[in-house]
Formats: structure tokens, C-alpha cells, sequence
């Protein structure tokens, strides 16, 4: 009889700034020890945008999932050094001071044109725009910190040192085209450096310089990028997906009646991210036709959750109570999808350790303020959802003592 071949599995994980990265650390904690069969830090591929770069980087390198959240959510002493999200909120002063040069310059310019009845009033000022800074915040110690992290031991910032493939998205800027980093051709440059050009959100941080060449976010493209992967012919691929839109209709937990009534931010929040899932639905659904040989298996926030919606994701007791909240929403979410995805993983040896999963005291974070926010969620709950919780329970517990098939026993 031939031996099957080992299943080849990719991780895709999308960006979303500090809170998906906050996001996707829980929920990759939930997905460790839950799916028996899967080692994390080997599988084929991994892919990542944006935040979900620095998340796909670190696994890459042989970092765990809990060591992330120890140093990323908990700033706890580990081999991983801590991240302080104070990195991202430095001034770009020298964005602005090489801007600020251009202005005598092109205010000269500007006026003789307006002198000479070559321009309006309003044309002279547009002529100024290039004095304006491309960023806010300067996104130069990503690649600084990064850089130290990745060249620890038995760590490497060189995507060509990998034992694995590993693909960081960025757009190039002056063309609007993918830049595939770590693919051939694109994996000199330093995976710290290109962590940075992946995540450079336009507007936030100016765009990053490589080879004489500009980059910002590859989220300007694609959402995900997953594409990447399935074009090297995976068996299973996991994705992991941040931002979703806000249903404040019917919401279980908060209050919060109308989009509107938190002004702009809440606004463009709530645009940006319908703008972004949507053009990933659309590609998850392109996927699934082009690719009938991959299993696809997208993991995101539940859209009738105001948690991650209304989070503060620069307030360091908020990171560990979210990191828990995202953690728990994925157990929930593998607990109620199990009749659906315990067959899907079963083709790929991979099986749900319902040990964990129906374990009610397990958690993420050992902390008694979110320890005290996780019970007053669950005396929050409505009768009908605990009974309903209860029943998906027990259903699911009896498929997998009941059918040991489906639990990969007979594979």
C-alpha cells in the first residue's frame, strides 16, 4: 500500500494594527491547544499582511503562540522581549523635517506662479501639498526591535535561513502591485524590514524605503493574500482574519443603538471595515472555486461582538482582557462549528482535543481583573443562551464518544 504524504498546511493571517494582533494572539493560543495534529511553528507556509505579518514572522521563527502573548499581551519576563505598543506612537520627525525643507521651495513656487496669473489662489495652495508628511508616526523601530528578536538564538532575520516558507506582503506604492517578500527575488531584504512595509498603514506611518523603492500596506491590495499559499498547492489552509464589521443590531453584549452616535471615528471605523471584509468574502469565495483540492478554514471575531469593536487597544489592562476574550470566542466558535469542521480536519489528521475545548476553567490570562470580567460575562448571559451552550455541549461531546471515526481514531 503507498504511504499517504504528509498533508501540507499554511497559515494566511491578515493585519488590523495593535487590536488584530492582539486579536489573532488569542485566538492562535485557542487554536494550539485545540487542534491535535498541528504543530504551529512547522507547518508549510505562512503567510502574512500588515499585523498579521509580525504573527506569521514570529511563528515562522519558532516562536509559540503563548510566548507571543506573554510578551506581546502580558509584558512577562520570556526570551521574547516585550512589546510596548509606545513604539508605534513616535513622531515621524525626520518625515517631517524632510518635508518641512521642501516648503520655501515650493511656496516660491506657488507664488510666482499665482504672480504670473498661471494659477488660482486655491491651485497655489494644492502646489503646497508636497510639504504635507506621507505619516503621522514613525514605524522604524518595528524593524529595530524585530531585528533584535528574529536574531536571537536559534532565530533568523534572513527569510533565505527559514525552515519554512514564509511570505510578508507590502504594496510597492508607485505601481499599486503585491510585494511578495520572502518569495525568490524578494527574500534579501530582512524579515524585520519587511514586517515594517507590510504594516506601514498610509497616513499612519510614511512608506518604507527598500532598494530605492517605496512600500506601504499590503492590505491595499488584498486583504489576506492567501492566494500566495494555495498557488504552492496546500491541503489545509487556516486564516485568521481581525477586523470584521460591527452588527449593532441585535448585538448580545453592550449597548451601542447606532453607528453614528460615535461620531467620525466610529464612522470611518465601521466603513474601512466593511470595505476590507467585504473584498475578503469575495476572495474567500474565488478561493473555494479555484482551489476544490484545499480545505479553507477562515477563524474572525463574531460581528455581533461590540468587545474588539470598542476596544482601547493602547491600554495595557485592555490587552489582557481582549487577548481573553479573543481566546474564548475561538473556543466557542470550534465548539459550535465542530459537527462541520471535525470531518474537514479529520482528511488532514488533524483532530479537536475536546479535553481542552469543554474544559470551563481553562483560560488565557491568569489575572484576577480579567478573571473578574470573564464572570460577570457569564452571569451577563441570557437563560437561553446558557441552555442553548449547554446543548451544543453536549451534542458535540456525544459525536465524539460516539463516533470515533470522526475523531481521526480510524484515519
Amino acid at each position: 500500500m503507498k504511504a499517504h504524504a504528509r498533508p501540507k498546511i499554511a497559515l494566511a493571517v491578515a493585519g488590523g494594527g495593535p487590536l488584530g494582533a492582539i486579536y489573532e494572539v488569542g485566538a492562535m493560543c485557542a487554536l494550539e491547544e485545540s487542534l491535535l495534529g498541528i504543530d504551529f511553528n512547522r507547518l508549510d507556509h505562512y503567510v502574512g499582511v500588515s499585523a498579521g505579518g509580525f504573527i506569521a514572522a514570529a511563528l515562522a521563527n519558532g516562536i509559540k503562540p503563548r510566548a507571543l502573548c506573554a510578551s506581546f499581551i502580558e509584558n512577562s519576563p520570556t526570551d521574547v522581549d516585550a512589546f510596548d505598543p509606545s513604539w508605534l506612537m513616535q513622531p515621524a520627525y525626520l518625515e517631517y523635517l524632510q518635508r518641512s525643507a521642501k516648503l520655501p521651495w515650493l511656496l516660491g513656487s506657488a507664488l510666482w506662479q499665482l504672480a504670473l496669473g498661471q494659477k488660482t489662489a486655491l491651485n497655489a495652495l494644492e502646489h503646497l501639498a508636497g510639504a504635507m508628511p506621507t505619516g503621522l508616526f514613525s514605524n522604524h523601530y518595528i524593524d529595530v526591535h524585530l531585528g533584535r528578536l528574529f536574531e536571537g538564538a536559534g532565530r533568523t532575520n534572513d527569510f533565505r535561513q527559514l525552515k519554512t516558507q514564509l511570505t510578508l506582503v507590502a504594496t510597492h506604492l508607485d505601481s499599486a502591485r503585491a510585494a511578495p517578500f520572502g518569495r525568490p527575488g524578494w527574500d534579501h531584504v530582512p524579515i524585520s524590514k519587511a514586517v515594517q512595509a507590510s504594516a506601514a498603514l498610509p497616513g499612519m506611518f510614511p512608506p518604507v524605503e527598500i532598494d530605492g523603492e517605496l512600500y506601504v500596506d499590503g492590505a491595499l491590495i488584498k486583504t489576506m493574500h492567501a492566494s500566495v499559499a494555495l498557488d504552492d498547492g496546500v491541503d489545509l489552509l487556516l486564516c485568521l482574519n481581525p477586523l470584521v464589521p460591527f452588527h449593532a443590531t441585535g448585538s448580545r453584549r453592550g449597548s451601542i443603538p447606532k453607528i453614528a452616535e460615535g461620531g467620525l471615528p466610529a464612522v470611518l471605523s465601521q466603513t474601512f471595515r466593511s470595505m476590507i471584509h467585504s473584498r475578503m468574502e469575495l476572495g474567500m469565495k474565488h478561493y473555494e472555486h479555484a482551489y476544490p483540492g484545499t480545505d479553507i478554514v477562515l477563524f474572525e471575531p463574531d460581528h455581533h461582538d461590540p468587545a474588539l469593536y470598542l476596544a482601547n487597544t493602547f491600554s495595557y489592562a485592555q490587552r489582557r482582557q481582549l487577548a481573553e476574550h479573543a481566546y474564548q470566542q475561538t473556543r466557542q466558535l470550534l465548539r459550535k462549528d465542530a459537527e462541520h469542521l471535525v470531518p474537514k480536519f479529520a482528511r488532514h489528521g488533524v483532530t479537536l482535543n475536546y479535553a481542552a475545548l469543554l474544559d470551563v476553567q481553562r483560560h488565557l490570562i491568569d489575572d484576577a481583573t480579567v478573571g473578574a470580567t470573564r464572570d460577570s460575562e457569564r452571569n451577563d448571559l441570557q437563560p437561553a443562551r446558557a441552555v442553548d451552550t449547554l446543548h451544543d455541549t453536549l451534542k458535540h461531546l456525544s459525536t465524539w464518544v460516539d463516533t470515533p471515526a470522526q475523531r481521526g481514531l480510524g484515519t
